[in-house]
């Protein structure tokens, strides 16, 4: 008989510079079961996916971040070095960044709905590990 694995739960890596919608994701996701990383730029989120490989699940990114990268130079990077990472990319509105985001990054239009984003995140995160 083989040893059991301990369960992990999937981690979900939040990247949102406004503070009460970092927050809030990050609630939303725990709440559903994930466990979370929050921080508010891209530079800091590149940082310790680096320090973490394999761990991170998924990132959710606004696109819209303060410092020298933004959210689509994120998920640029992340699908770059961690293809198996889900990236969900949100903004409150379509402009010419999103052409340059990788075509497996999802986009979410701000406002989204939570029950919305949940099925996005959990379907993204199927895909991701059926790969």
């Amino acid at each position: 008989m083989g040893q059991a694995r301990p369960f992990r739960k999937a981690t979900v890596f939040v990247v949102e510079n406004d503070e009460e919608e970092r927050f809030l994701i990050s609630m939303l996701f725990e709440e559903s079961d994930l466990d979370v990383i929050a921080c508010d730029n891209a530079e800091t989120a590149a940082a310790i996916m680096a320090e973490k490989p394999g761990e991170i699940a998924m990132v959710f990114a606004d696109m819209r971040l303060r410092g020298k990268m933004d959210g689509v130079d994120l998920a640029r990077t992340v699908s770059r070095k961690y293809p198996g990472v889900a990236l969900i990319v949100t903004a409150p509105d379509h402009n010419e960044r999103l052409a340059q985001l990788p075509a497996r990054a999802e986009f979410v239009q701000k406002p989204w709905l939570a029950l919305d984003l949940l099925r996005k995140a959990e379907r993204l995160r199927a895909a991701s590990s059926a790969s």
